[in-house]
C-alpha cells in the first residue's frame, strides 16, 4: 500500500470514528462531500490534508522543518540575488509607476472570481458575490483589470484561496514551509496548491509561451514593488529567516482570526509569489 493511500485509510477511520474536527464532519456530513455514506474524492482530499496537518507543528515550536526550510530559504535567496532582484530593479527603472500599477491590477483581477467561488465555498455569499461582481466591472469599466474601479465604487478585494476555504472547514494550518520560489507557506497552503492551480485562469492558459511570459512578468513585477522593503529588512533584520518566518505566522494567526487566507501573504525579497499571483510557475 502506498504512502498517500496508507495516509487515506488512516484519515477515513479517523472519519468513521467521529474523530475529524468538527467543521470538517459538518462539511462531510452535509452531503457536499458524502453521498450514499461513502466519501468521495474531494472528502478524501479533505481527511487527508487534516491528517497531514495535525499534529506536524506546535504553539510552541511552528516550525518543526527549520532546518530544511533554511536551506531553501538560502536557495531563494542565491536565486533572487542573481537573477530577479536584477531584473526587478531594470523593470523598475523603465517602466513608469502607472503601467506597473496597471500590471498589478492586471493580475490581481484574474484572481477575483476564484477568490469569490472560495469565499462562497466559506459561507460568505455576499462577500463571494461581489467579487464576482468586482471582476466583471474591472474587466469591463476598467479595460480588462488595468484600473481598479471597482474599489471605488464599494467592491473591496478579500483575495481568498483554497488555503483559507480549508481552514474555513477546519483543517489546521500545519507546520511552516519555505516553498522553493515561492517563498513562506504552510503545509495547509502547499495541499491547497494544485486545486488553486485548478482555479487560476492564468494556469490554464492553453499557450504555454504566452503562459509562461505573463507568469515571469508577474513576478518581475511583484518583485519590483518589494525591492525597497526587502532593503530595509536587510537592514533591520538580524536573521533575515526568522524575521520572514515571524511576520508571516503573525499574518497567518491575525488571518485566521478574521477567517481570510494567509496563502502566499509574506515574500522574502521578492521570490514569493503572494497571495493574488495565482499563476502556475513556468515549466
Amino acid at each position: 500500500m502506498s504512502l498517500p493511500v496508507f495516509l487515506i485509510a488512516a484519515a477515513r477511520k479517523r472519519f468513521r470514528q467521529g474523530r475529524a474536527s468538527a467543521p470538517l464532519l459538518n462539511v462531510a456530513n452535509s452531503g457536499f462531500a458524502r453521498k450514499k455514506g461513502r466519501t468521495g474524492p474531494l472528502l478524501d482530499a479533505l481527511l487527508l490534508s487534516s491528517a497531514l496537518t495535525a499534529g506536524c507543528a506546535t504553539v510552541q515550536n511552528p516550525d518543526p522543518l527549520e532546518s530544511v526550510n533554511r536551506k531553501v530559504f538560502a536557495v531563494n535567496e542565491g536565486l533572487d540575488k542573481v537573477v530577479l532582484k536584477p531584473v526587478a530593479t531594470a523593470y523598475k527603472a523603465v517602466v513608469p509607476e502607472p503601467a506597473r500599477n496597471g500590471v498589478s491590477n492586471f493580475f490581481s483581477n484574474l484572481g477575483d472570481p476564484w477568490s469569490g467561488v472560495n469565499l462562497m465555498l466559506q459561507g460568505q455569499i455576499k462577500d463571494g458575490l461581489s467579487d464576482v461582481a468586482r471582476f466583471a466591472t474591472n474587466s469591463t469599466v476598467g479595460l480588462l483589470g488595468v484600473m481598479d474601479v471597482a474599489s471605488g465604487w464599494g467592491m473591496p478585494r478579500h483575495g481568498e484561496s483554497f488555503g483559507g476555504t480549508l481552514g474555513a472547514w477546519g483543517v489546521g494550518s500545519g507546520a511552516y514551509l519555505m516553498l522553493p520560489l515561492m517563498g513562506p507557506s504552510d503545509m495547509r497552503n502547499l495541499l491547497a496548491l494544485p486545486v488553486n492551480s485548478l482555479g487560476s485562469p492564468l494556469s490554464n492558459v492553453a499557450d504555454v509561451p504566452v503562459r509562461n511570459s505573463l507568469t515571469v512578468l508577474n513576478m518581475v513585477n511583484k518583485r519590483g514593488k518589494m525591492l525597497e522593503p526587502g532593503r530595509l529588512v536587510d537592514d533591520i533584520a538580524l536573521d533575515k529567516y526568522v524575521f520572514v518566518r515571524d511576520v508571516y505566522l503573525q499574518r497567518s494567526k491575525r488571518g485566521g482570526a478574521n477567517g481570510e487566507s494567509n496563502e502566499g501573504s509574506v515574500e522574502n525579497t521578492g521570490t514569493g509569489r503572494g497571495r493574488d499571483a495565482m499563476g502556475s510557475a513556468a515549466p
